[in-house]
Protein backbone atom coordinates (compact mmCIF):
# COMPACT_ATOMS: atom_id res chain seq x y z
CA UNK A 1 0.00 0.00 0.00
CA UNK A 2 1.44 3.20 -0.82
CA UNK A 3 0.96 5.86 2.21
CA UNK A 4 0.54 9.45 0.45
CA UNK A 5 0.48 12.89 2.75
CA UNK A 6 -0.68 16.02 1.46
CA UNK A 7 -1.47 19.60 3.24
CA UNK A 8 -3.27 22.17 1.53
CA UNK A 9 -4.82 25.56 3.33
CA UNK A 10 -3.66 24.11 6.87
CA UNK A 11 -5.50 20.29 6.38
CA UNK A 12 -3.07 17.43 6.30
CA UNK A 13 -4.39 14.30 4.68
CA UNK A 14 -3.38 10.50 4.01
CA UNK A 15 -4.32 8.96 0.79
CA UNK A 16 -3.80 4.98 -0.25
CA UNK A 17 -2.11 6.05 -3.42
CA UNK A 18 -4.48 7.97 -5.33
CA UNK A 19 -6.62 11.46 -4.75
CA UNK A 20 -9.16 9.76 -2.58
CA UNK A 21 -8.72 11.00 0.79
CA UNK A 22 -8.93 8.34 3.85
CA UNK A 23 -8.31 11.13 6.45
CA UNK A 24 -7.47 14.62 7.16
CA UNK A 25 -6.54 16.98 10.11
CA UNK A 26 -6.57 20.56 10.55
CA UNK A 27 -3.02 21.03 11.63
CA UNK A 28 -4.21 24.24 14.02
CA UNK A 29 -6.96 21.58 15.46
CA UNK A 30 -5.22 17.95 15.24
CA UNK A 31 -7.77 16.60 17.61
CA UNK A 32 -10.80 18.28 16.25
CA UNK A 33 -13.10 15.80 13.84
CA UNK A 34 -12.71 18.06 10.18
CA UNK A 35 -14.47 15.74 7.61
CA UNK A 36 -18.29 15.88 7.88
CA UNK A 37 -18.85 12.12 7.98
CA UNK A 38 -16.72 11.45 10.75
CA UNK A 39 -18.31 14.35 13.09
CA UNK A 40 -21.86 12.31 11.90
CA UNK A 41 -20.05 9.20 13.34
CA UNK A 42 -19.83 10.72 16.88
CA UNK A 43 -24.04 10.58 17.02
CA UNK A 44 -23.66 8.14 19.42
CA UNK A 45 -22.95 10.69 22.04
CA UNK A 46 -26.04 12.31 21.35
CA UNK A 47 -28.18 8.87 21.97
CA UNK A 48 -25.97 8.64 25.27
CA UNK A 49 -25.12 12.17 27.24
CA UNK A 50 -23.42 10.22 29.82
CA UNK A 51 -19.94 11.82 30.19
CA UNK A 52 -18.60 8.75 31.55
CA UNK A 53 -20.02 6.74 28.45
CA UNK A 54 -18.61 4.91 26.56
CA UNK A 55 -16.50 2.96 28.83
CA UNK A 56 -14.57 0.64 26.17
CA UNK A 57 -14.91 1.72 22.66
CA UNK A 58 -13.31 -0.64 19.66
CA UNK A 59 -12.40 1.36 16.37
CA UNK A 60 -12.02 -0.46 13.19
CA UNK A 61 -9.99 1.30 10.80
CA UNK A 62 -7.31 3.93 11.88
CA UNK A 63 -6.87 6.34 9.12
CA UNK A 64 -5.28 9.97 10.42
CA UNK A 65 -6.71 8.40 14.15
CA UNK A 66 -9.50 11.27 13.65
CA UNK A 67 -12.68 9.29 15.36
CA UNK A 68 -9.94 7.35 18.73
CA UNK A 69 -7.82 11.05 18.62
CA UNK A 70 -11.46 13.16 19.33
CA UNK A 71 -12.74 10.36 22.02
CA UNK A 72 -9.18 9.83 23.93
CA UNK A 73 -9.15 13.74 24.24
CA UNK A 74 -12.82 13.99 25.35
CA UNK A 75 -13.31 10.83 27.40
CA UNK A 76 -10.04 10.28 28.65
CA UNK A 77 -11.46 7.30 30.97
CA UNK A 78 -12.69 5.40 27.91
CA UNK A 79 -10.68 2.31 27.13
CA UNK A 80 -9.83 2.45 23.44
CA UNK A 81 -9.04 -0.28 20.96
CA UNK A 82 -8.01 0.42 17.55
CA UNK A 83 -7.90 -2.32 15.19
CA UNK A 84 -5.93 -1.54 11.79
CA UNK A 85 -4.67 -3.96 8.93
CA UNK A 86 -1.94 -1.89 7.70
CA UNK A 87 1.61 -0.96 9.91
CA UNK A 88 2.08 1.78 7.55
CA UNK A 89 -0.76 3.56 8.36
CA UNK A 90 0.11 3.25 12.00
CA UNK A 91 3.31 4.99 11.05
CA UNK A 92 1.90 7.41 9.34
CA UNK A 93 -0.55 8.65 12.01
CA UNK A 94 2.64 8.41 14.50
CA UNK A 95 4.45 10.26 12.35
CA UNK A 96 1.78 12.85 10.77
CA UNK A 97 -1.24 13.00 12.23
CA UNK A 98 0.07 12.97 16.43
CA UNK A 99 -1.68 9.72 17.06
CA UNK A 100 -1.17 9.93 21.30
CA UNK A 101 1.12 7.33 22.93
CA UNK A 102 0.51 4.09 23.43
CA UNK A 103 -1.04 3.26 26.75
CA UNK A 104 -2.97 0.73 28.84
CA UNK A 105 -5.94 2.95 27.60
CA UNK A 106 -5.42 3.12 24.23
CA UNK A 107 -3.89 0.83 21.83
CA UNK A 108 -3.81 -0.23 18.45
CA UNK A 109 -3.77 -3.56 17.36
CA UNK A 110 -2.33 -4.41 14.05
CA UNK A 111 -3.91 -7.37 12.44
CA UNK A 112 -7.64 -7.88 10.15
CA UNK A 113 -10.18 -6.86 12.36
CA UNK A 114 -12.53 -9.71 10.94
CA UNK A 115 -10.11 -11.88 12.76
CA UNK A 116 -9.69 -10.29 15.72
CA UNK A 117 -13.19 -9.95 15.75
CA UNK A 118 -14.17 -13.74 15.53
CA UNK A 119 -11.44 -14.55 18.02
CA UNK A 120 -12.74 -12.11 20.47
CA UNK A 121 -16.11 -14.01 20.11
CA UNK A 122 -14.21 -17.60 20.49
CA UNK A 123 -12.51 -16.10 23.64
CA UNK A 124 -15.43 -14.34 25.26
CA UNK A 125 -13.05 -11.07 25.29
CA UNK A 126 -14.45 -7.96 26.44
CA UNK A 127 -17.23 -6.15 25.51
CA UNK A 128 -17.97 -2.57 24.11
CA UNK A 129 -19.98 0.19 24.43
CA UNK A 130 -18.95 1.52 21.04
CA UNK A 131 -17.82 -0.10 17.90
CA UNK A 132 -16.86 2.08 15.37
CA UNK A 133 -16.41 0.47 11.76
CA UNK A 134 -14.22 2.70 9.25
CA UNK A 135 -12.30 0.58 6.99
CA UNK A 136 -11.33 0.93 3.42
CA UNK A 137 -8.80 -0.05 1.07
CA UNK A 138 -7.48 2.19 -1.67
CA UNK A 139 -9.89 1.06 -3.90
CA UNK A 140 -12.75 2.15 -1.06
CA UNK A 141 -13.46 -1.61 -0.51
CA UNK A 142 -14.12 -3.04 3.03
CA UNK A 143 -13.38 -6.87 2.33
CA UNK A 144 -15.10 -9.08 5.07
CA UNK A 145 -15.91 -6.17 7.24
CA UNK A 146 -18.67 -6.08 4.55
CA UNK A 147 -20.57 -9.31 5.76
CA UNK A 148 -23.49 -10.56 8.18
CA UNK A 149 -20.75 -12.43 9.62
CA UNK A 150 -18.66 -9.92 10.52
CA UNK A 151 -21.71 -7.88 11.91
CA UNK A 152 -22.94 -11.03 14.32
CA UNK A 153 -19.43 -10.76 15.99
CA UNK A 154 -19.91 -7.49 16.38
CA UNK A 155 -23.20 -7.91 17.87
CA UNK A 156 -22.46 -10.52 19.95
CA UNK A 157 -19.45 -7.97 22.05
CA UNK A 158 -21.39 -4.95 22.03
CA UNK A 159 -22.97 -4.25 25.63
CA UNK A 160 -26.74 -3.54 26.29
CA UNK A 161 -26.13 -0.01 26.24
CA UNK A 162 -23.97 -0.27 23.74
CA UNK A 163 -24.07 1.04 19.59
CA UNK A 164 -22.26 -0.33 16.73
CA UNK A 165 -21.45 2.83 14.09
CA UNK A 166 -20.74 2.10 10.72
CA UNK A 167 -19.48 4.27 7.53
CA UNK A 168 -21.23 3.11 4.03
CA UNK A 169 -20.55 4.55 1.08
CA UNK A 170 -24.01 5.44 -0.95
CA UNK A 171 -21.60 5.71 -4.18
CA UNK A 172 -21.13 1.32 -3.58
CA UNK A 173 -23.19 -1.20 -5.91
CA UNK A 174 -23.58 -3.39 -3.32
CA UNK A 175 -24.80 -0.14 -0.68
CA UNK A 176 -28.11 -1.65 -0.28
CA UNK A 177 -26.90 -4.77 0.32
CA UNK A 178 -25.04 -3.17 2.79
CA UNK A 179 -27.40 -1.89 5.11
CA UNK A 180 -29.32 -5.15 5.26
CA UNK A 181 -26.55 -7.27 5.94
CA UNK A 182 -26.33 -4.86 9.09
CA UNK A 183 -30.39 -4.76 9.57
CA UNK A 184 -30.13 -8.68 9.50
CA UNK A 185 -27.62 -8.78 12.15
CA UNK A 186 -28.95 -6.63 14.26
CA UNK A 187 -32.37 -7.96 13.81
CA UNK A 188 -33.99 -4.35 12.30
CA UNK A 189 -32.08 -2.23 15.59
CA UNK A 190 -30.64 -0.28 12.96
CA UNK A 191 -30.82 3.18 10.96
CA UNK A 192 -28.93 4.59 7.73
CA UNK A 193 -28.98 8.68 7.92
CA UNK A 194 -28.99 10.72 5.07
CA UNK A 195 -26.05 10.81 2.95
CA UNK A 196 -23.34 12.96 3.77
CA UNK A 197 -22.05 15.66 0.61
CA UNK A 198 -19.19 12.95 0.19
CA UNK A 199 -21.45 9.98 -0.23
CA UNK A 200 -20.45 8.56 2.72
CA UNK A 201 -23.75 6.79 4.66
CA UNK A 202 -23.27 6.77 8.13
CA UNK A 203 -25.35 3.64 10.32
CA UNK A 204 -26.27 3.06 13.54
CA UNK A 205 -27.55 -0.50 15.31
CA UNK A 206 -27.73 -1.58 18.73
CA UNK A 207 -28.74 -4.49 20.70
CA UNK A 208 -30.66 -3.06 23.29
CA UNK A 209 -29.87 0.67 23.94
CA UNK A 210 -32.53 1.82 21.33
CA UNK A 211 -32.78 5.18 19.61
CA UNK A 212 -34.03 8.19 21.08
CA UNK A 213 -34.87 10.51 18.23
CA UNK A 214 -37.34 13.09 20.78
CA UNK A 215 -36.21 16.49 18.97
CA UNK A 216 -36.10 18.24 21.79
CA UNK A 217 -34.04 15.81 24.09
CA UNK A 218 -31.83 15.92 21.10
CA UNK A 219 -30.81 19.27 20.51
CA UNK A 220 -30.14 19.45 24.29
CA UNK A 221 -27.96 16.95 24.05
CA UNK A 222 -25.96 18.18 21.28
CA UNK A 223 -25.84 21.67 23.25
CA UNK A 224 -24.54 19.98 25.93
CA UNK A 225 -21.99 18.23 24.11
CA UNK A 226 -21.39 21.40 21.95
CA UNK A 227 -20.02 23.13 25.27
CA UNK A 228 -18.21 20.07 26.13
CA UNK A 229 -16.45 19.12 23.04
CA UNK A 230 -17.15 22.31 20.46
CA UNK A 231 -18.52 19.32 18.31
CA UNK A 232 -21.75 20.58 16.57
CA UNK A 233 -23.76 17.90 15.56
CA UNK A 234 -26.88 19.89 15.04
CA UNK A 235 -27.22 18.87 11.74
CA UNK A 236 -26.95 15.14 12.64
CA UNK A 237 -29.88 15.93 15.33
CA UNK A 238 -32.22 16.87 12.27
CA UNK A 239 -30.86 13.55 10.49
CA UNK A 240 -31.37 11.60 13.32
CA UNK A 241 -35.24 12.77 13.77
CA UNK A 242 -36.02 11.61 9.84
CA UNK A 243 -34.62 8.15 10.22
CA UNK A 244 -37.07 5.85 11.25
CA UNK A 245 -35.63 2.52 12.50
CA UNK A 246 -35.01 0.94 9.08
CA UNK A 247 -32.05 0.98 7.22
Amino acid sequence: MDILISEEKGVRQLHFGSDWVQGAMRIARPYALELEYTREMMAPLLLNPDVNWPRNALFVGLGVGALPKFLHKHRPNCKITVVEISHAVVTAAQMHFKLPPFAPNFRVVVNCAADYMANAVATDARQFDLIMVDGFDAKAKVGPLNSTAFYLNCKSRLSEQGYLVANLLSNQKDSAQSKQRLLDAFDANALALAPCVSGNVIALAHIGAGFNTDQTELKRNCEALKEETGLNLSNTVAKLVEATPKV
